[in-house]
């Protein structure tokens, strides 16, 4: 191990003395008694060195040896440390102008999953995961964009037609892309969104998926099956015990969730039989509103800022979920309204009329390096 005090905490002197890692109160870490020397000592923990070297070089600094060593053992119990060796390893499986694209990344990473080369970790089990977008409208496109640069490794997007001026949006399809074939235009942004040059013959992502993918997202141009549930593909996804979330914008509604681990969590027919509940016309409403329905919008609404918050709210569960932690969209989801702007997440348990829990299994998702973790 190569010990690096982690680069995305930024560093601030409280005092002549007391130097604080990080701004934001949940990782801010205070170090007391830095005099001249430990300040040096901190510098050198930049992960050029191994544990051994630093404890020569601290004693070069006229620090006892013993004392360097509580110095790194305390600022590893802070989470303040992190493996250069690891991290090093997990960029390493992607091409080098993707590696710089993906620092950013993994400096997040390594605040949320705080453990040496947890974040590594968790990166490579990103790079193995496969993730099918099912819809290449305004969120879909962004959505599949969002998780390429986010270091998923196989991200494929499946729609029929060609690009329309209503799929066009700041985070998914530029104007210059109406009249190509949807299906063409969403394969080149993942390219693009994950930094995969055109000339590079290995796997990309949108290459095509070399197996079942590890997690589908329902996100149809219409925005109607983040509420119809589309009966017949989750159904599908249910007997194949695969994973799915719902995303999508209906009229001024953005909708993430739910996310559904088959056997373990809510799925959509368990929130359309509680809406039924409570609107005994709901069933009769939701058949007028599928694609080709009588009743859908002639000209369906889709705000722009809208349909991207909810691409990358929905990318940001879909990589929790990935990672090995459960998002707040599993037995439940999230609305977003273009009224006011605020985010609100609703609760979905198991409805009772549904059988999806009638043989219930432990609630369990993927963890890094596709490990898998019980709830």
């Amino acid at each position: 191990m190569r010990p690096m005090l982690k680069p995305a905490l930024a560093r601030l002197w409280r005092d002549r003395e007391t130097l604080q890692f990080g701004a934001v109160r949940r990782h801010a870490r205070v170090v007391e008694s830095v005099d001249r020397a430990v300040a040096a000592f901190l510098e050198l923990i930049d992960g050029s060195r191994d544990g051994p070297t630093l404890l020569a070089a601290g004693e070069r600094l006229g620090l006892d040896r013993e004392y360097c060593n509580a110095i790194l053992e305390s600022l590893a119990r802070s989470e303040l440390l992190d493996d250069a060796d690891a991290l090093q390893q997990a960029l390493g499986r992607h091409p080098r102008p993707r590696q710089e694209l993906l620092g950013p990344d993994l400096a997040s990473l390594s605040l949320v999953h705080p453990e040496p080369g947890e974040a590594a970790e968790v990166l490579q089990g990103r790079a193995l995961a496969r993730v099918e977008v099912r819809g290449a409208g305004r969120v879909g496109a962004a959505l599949a964009a969002v998780l390429a640069a986010g270091g998923i490794g196989t991200v494929t997007v499946s729609d029929r037609g060609r690009v329309s001026a209503r799929d066009c949006a700041p985070a998914g399809f530029p104007p210059t892309e109406i009249g190509r074939l949807r299906a063409t235009a969403a394969r080149e942004l993942v390219h693009r969104s994950a930094g995969a040059a055109t000339t590079d013959r290995r796997r990309r992502p949108g290459a095509g998926p070399a197996g079942p993918p590890t997690l589908v997202v329902l996100a149809p141009r219409s925005g109607s099956g983040a509420f119809t549930g589309l009966a017949a593909e989750a159904q599908e996804l249910m007997r194949a015990g695969r994973p799915h979330l719902y995303a999508g914008v209906l009229e001024h509604l953005g909708v993430v969730g739910p996310l559904v681990v088959p056997g373990a969590s809510a799925c959509g027919s368990c929130a359309t039989l509680a809406r039924t509940d409570e609107d005994e016309a709901w069933p009769r409403l939701l058949a007028q509103l599928a694609d080709d329905g009588p009743g859908r919008a002639r000209s369906p609404a889709c705000d722009s800022a809208l349909a991207t918050a909810v691409a990358g709210l929905a990318a940001l569960h879909v990589e929790l979920y990935l990672d090995g932690v459960l998002p707040p969209s599993v037995d439940g989801w999230c609305e977003i309204s273009a009224a006011d702007g605020m985010v609100r997440r609703l609760r979905l348990p198991g409805h009772p009329d549904c059988g999806c829990h009638w043989q219930s299994l432990p609630l369990a998702r993927p963890g890094p390096a596709g490990t898998v973790r019980g709830g």
